[in-house]
């Protein structure tokens, strides 16, 4: 398993549920195409899992 993830956002927030345009933010992820590095552990994870539909993700 690696230790980083490699997460960027490909989907609008627009009409998404409160929750998942929250769990974009408290990533990092403000606009379509940023992307961020974050350690690869279940807080991360679980998040990810939140908005799977609208995020790409690598591992590092």
């Amino acid at each position: 398993m690696a230790d980083k993830l490699i997460i960027t956002r490909t989907k609008s927030g627009i009409g998404a549920k409160r929750n998942h345009r929250e769990t974009l933010r408290s990533l990092g992820l403000n606009k379509i195409g940023d992307t961020v590095t974050r350690d690869n552990d279940a807080i991360t994870q679980g998040m990810v899992r939140t908005v799977a539909h609208m995020v790409v993700v690598k591992e590092a």
